[in-house]
């Protein structure tokens, strides 16, 4: 099924004809209302006029995460703050998180490109959806939500719901389809089966996002309840959820072409790679009107084909993502940069205790484990010590990422095996 087939099925050349004509207005607008990006034309020696169509992207200066983080939100804005409705933040922390606005056109394109990825999935205004994701300044929930609403489906807001409950709601509403992280779905999973549940469910199709994940964990999900799980891709630089998704083939993700320019660039040269080939994942905005990105560094290394899908869609398609170009570290689908976390240990220097932490997988979900040896107090600590240790440990990795981390008191020798310093993040995942 397609939503909007006149877009999602464009030939070719229509929709680079589409991406120039948006691509210049974009550009002319960006010039005269965003100092930044003026400037950095300016810098390059490029004026508006000489973007003329969507081939002259590569005359245009690059954004990165580090030019958001270092720059105010407003400094982006291309619109006056009077016509932002929404701030939302990025779920990627580098000690500081990025703020985007969203306009009120910028929240009926999200709303549209996560309609096509609902669509793609085979979900209709005859489903019931499960919204699992977070909602808040995290765009996941909110994204999935109208999506869902767009298409006319029975939308159950079920993110701060026990997962007890939530398997409840699945089976008393007959929900035909959950939108969630792939870690989130898998622990899910694993207690319908426990319960012995899945044949009471109507649930056939499932949309994860916001983490990297393998096909044999679709296929082990797949399994165990019987469903098709389709893979999304976004990020709240852009517009959240949304900007691509895997149709009923899953030989790749579906890019909304006609709202994001997608470029594989080679990381060293930032020349384009051939179809097929690894490269970075670089994007552009044609319709942003809150925050408009040129060339977008995502730091996601992954491939790109534009041959036309079996499903009849045009739009070029993105491969899994094999890695990050930068030191970043993805737990339950929130990233952070390892020396973050290192900083974050550090910081809890005032208690005289030494921390390694450990990254790993218990059943197929990211756990995260906290050493903690104790010499340095020359003896041995009482269990309120330990208990305030315990605690400062597990409220500065949940303030961080969001999860309760396992806290175990060991010796030096096991810290000292790996650690550099006074701490040490381990990833021990494959």
């Amino acid at each position: 099924m397609i939503w909007n087939e006149a877009r999602e099925c464009m030939s070719r050349d229509e929709l680079m004809t589409l991406q120039g004509k948006r691509l210049v207005k974009m550009v002319r607008k960006v010039y005269h209302s965003v100092a930044y990006y003026r400037t950095k034309m300016q810098q390059e020696g490029i004026e508006p006029g000489d973007i003329r169509r969507i081939e002259d992207l590569d005359k245009l200066p690059f954004t990165t995460k580090e030019d958001l983080i270092q720059n105010n939100p407003l400094d982006f804005m291309a619109v006056p703050q009077s016509e932002i409705i929404r701030y939302h933040s990025s779920n990627a922390t580098t000690g500081a998180e990025i703020i985007v606005g969203c306009t009120r056109n910028d929240i009926d394109i999200w709303a549209e490109c996560v309609a096509r990825c609902i669509y793609m999935a085979g979900l209709t205004k005859n489903d019931t959806i499960q919204i699992a994701y977070n909602y808040g300044l995290f765009t996941g929930g909110l994204g999935a939500h109208y999506g869902a609403e767009k298409v006319g489906a029975a939308v159950v807001p079920s993110s701060t719901c026990s997962i007890d409950r939530l398997i409840q709601i699945m089976k008393e509403l007959n929900v035909t389809g959950i939108m969630c992280t792939p870690s989130y779905l898998l622990h899910i999973s694993q207690m319908i089966e426990n319960m012995g549940e899945v044949k009471n469910l109507k649930l056939k199709t499932a949309i994860c996002g916001t983490e990297t994940w393998s096909e044999k964990m679709r296929t082990d999900i797949e399994g165990m309840l019987g469903i098709s799980i389709h893979d999304v891709y976004g990020f709240s630089e852009f517009a959240g959820l949304g900007v691509a998704c895997d149709c009923e083939c899953h030989k790749g993700l579906h890019v909304q072409e006609d709202f994001f320019v997608p470029e594989i660039l080679d990381k060293n040269t930032n020349i384009a790679v051939k179809d097929g080939e690894t490269g970075e994942l670089v994007f552009t905005t044609l319709r942003r009107e809150g925050i408009p990105l040129i060339k977008y560094r995502t730091g996601d290394m992954t491939t790109i084909t534009h041959e036309r899908c079996h499903c009849g869609r045009t739009n070029a398609r993105i491969g899994k993502f094999y890695s990050k170009t930068d030191d970043t570290i993805v737990i339950r689908g929130v990233s952070v940069f390892r020396f973050q976390l290192e900083n974050m240990l550090a910081d809890l220097e005032h208690v005289r205790v030494r921390y390694r932490m450990r990254i790993y997988r218990e059943s197929k979900l990211d756990m995260i484990e906290v050493l903690v040896a104790m010499e340095e107090f020359g003896r041995v600590p009482s269990i309120e010590e330990k208990e305030v240790i315990r605690s400062s440990v597990v409220t500065a990795v949940r303030n961080t990422i969001g999860i309760t981390p396992k806290v175990l008191f060991t010796d030096m020798k096991m810290i000292q095996e790996t650690s550099k310093g006074n701490s040490v993040v381990v990833d021990e995942r494959q």
